[in-house]
């Protein structure tokens, strides 16, 4: 009993570091590096709370696609409603910046987080 109450504790000391995270520490990333336009700021922070800001430039979605996400992401994820204001500054950041893409290739591109 002693050996598994040991080999138990050890285990959790092991993940216990990984159950403080909380939040996802953009690494290597900066608002500058990004479209400059009014809401970068903003946007940038609101959106490095929980991933990288280039998963956000690598998309491309007209601004009611980009409402969707946040929608999407305030319902399955748990991200926390922004206020009206705050919300819009950041869709129309996103709407300015990051613009559906043109078909590209066979069958063209398509956002695999429009659907």
């Amino acid at each position: 009993m002693q050996r598994w109450t040991l080999w138990a504790l050890a285990g959790f000391l092991g993940i216990a570091p990984a159950l403080g995270q909380n939040t996802f520490t953009p690494r290597e990333e900066s608002p500058e590096e990004f479209v400059a336009a009014p809401g970068r700021e903003q946007t940038f922070y609101t959106c490095t709370a929980c991933h990288g800001f280039k998963l956000v430039a690598q998309q491309g979605m007209t601004r009611a696609q980009w409402e969707d996400s946040i929608n999407l992401m305030i319902r399955r994820h748990n991200m926390p409603p922004l206020d009206e204001k705050d919300r819009a500054a950041v869709l129309t950041y996103l709407e300015a910046a990051y613009p559906p893409r043109a078909p590209t290739g066979r069958g063209g591109w398509q956002n695999p987080f429009a659907k």
